[in-house]
């Protein structure tokens, strides 16, 4: 029996949905930071009608927690924690940092991917990861915010650069050069990767309720850190 997963992401410039159903994924994307309130909706209703589907049908719903922007992050976890409380459903929470790493190595067939996200203040929202057996990435430590100067590698490479932290910080593509072999600057998180980490948490019986959906910021957890 196949899984029924609806996820969506806006953690980023871009806005994205994709739809696992009968062993395929439809999926929908815009690039309309200012606008992905507005689309949001449309584009999870579009998938569902493509696929003949209720919302009430599904088995869980799937959403980017972030880090990211604070107002896509927010609408995103809001826009979940409706759409499941009003059709009785489970959520999953994807790292969007995770999601970055899970687009490169699916991509390129990388076993490392180092990756930044562009977090304005000169800081970076970064994490490294590698690919498993199952093709799955998993963190090599915790998701981190700081200046690019505090990237640093875990483990050996070679390294697979993703996310807009490589396009906005020339000195991250400097101090990083000998073990990052490869680039993809451009690449923003998309929905359809967080079905793919997903699935398997679905399978473990890793769902939330609703009502325990939190946003990661990253920034606010930094600024409520003691002093030392």
């Amino acid at each position: 029996m196949f899984v029924k997963l609806l996820a969506l992401d806006a953690a980023t410039e871009a806005c994205s949905v994709a739809l696992l159903a009968n062993g395929e994924v439809l999926t929908r994307e815009a690039l309309e930071a200012r606008a992905q309130s507005e689309l949001l909706l449309p584009m999870i209703d579009s998938v569902l009608r493509e696929a003949a589907l209720r919302l009430e049908e599904l088995d869980a719903l799937v959403v980017g927690r972030g880090p990211g922007s604070f107002t896509g992050v927010r609408l995103a976890v809001g826009v979940a924690q409706g759409l499941a409380y009003g059709a009785h459903l489970r959520v999953i929470p994807v790292s969007d940092l995770a999601m970055l790493a899970q687009g490169a190595v699916a991509a390129t067939g990388c076993h490392h991917a180092l990756a930044c996200m562009d977090a304005r203040m000169n800081e970076v929202y970064w994490c490294s990861f590698m690919r498993g057996a199952d093709g799955l990435v998993t963190p090599l430590h915790e998701e981190r915010l700081g200046p690019p100067g505090s990237v640093a590698l875990s483990g050996s490479g070679p390294w697979f650069g993703v996310g807009t932290g490589w396009t906005r910080h020339e000195q991250l593509r400097t101090m990083l050069a000998t073990s990052v072999v490869a680039l993809a600057p451009d690449q923003l998180p998309h929905a359809r990767d967080a079905l793919t980490l997903a699935a398997p948490l679905w399978r473990a019986g890793a769902t939330l309720a609703p009502e325990q959906l939190l946003p990661v910021y990253l920034r606010d957890e930094v600024a409520m850190r003691p002093r030392r």
